[in-house]
């Protein structure tokens, strides 16, 4: 009895087996690969773009970037490639690891102990990158 799939598994394995069918290559597709193809912007550029350029007396890009990470992590960390992106760019602005591990950590309180736990190991998934690269 334990061998029968659920609709869903079914469903799955038939995406799966439908999208081998069109295009071999995505058997092994992975959205973080999605992840290269975005640059990580300059600072100055993250400013005009979502900083004080267009409300002077507005958040500066830093603050927007901590409110962003703050509501994916709210999200239950679902948006894995979205956390990653923004941790980069949290750093190209200046933001310190400590501010960004202090940032996940406040969302334990709203969005949960496991939620918390997964953006924070996102996060330092993309700190350690930083670190690969310095060495």
């Amino acid at each position: 009895m334990s061998d029968a799939k659920t609709p869903f598994e079914m469903m799955i394995e038939q995406a799966q087996a439908m999208a081998k069918a069109m295009n071999p290559a995505l058997e092994n597709f992975t959205p973080k690969s999605f992840e290269s193809m975005w640059p990580t912007l300059p600072k100055e550029w993250m400013e005009v773009a979502f900083g004080k350029a267009f409300n002077k007396e507005g958040l500066d890009s830093k603050t927007r970037l901590f409110l962003t990470l703050a509501g994916l992590t709210m999200q239950g960390a679902q948006a894995e490639s979205q956390i990653r992106i923004t941790v980069r760019h949290l750093l190209e602005s200046g933001a310190t690891k400590q501010e960004v591990a202090e940032a996940i950590a406040q969302m334990s309180m709203f969005a949960g102990i496991p939620a918390m736990t997964k953006a924070a190991g996102l996060a330092k998934e993309v700190m350690d990158e930083g670190e690969e690269d310095k060495e």
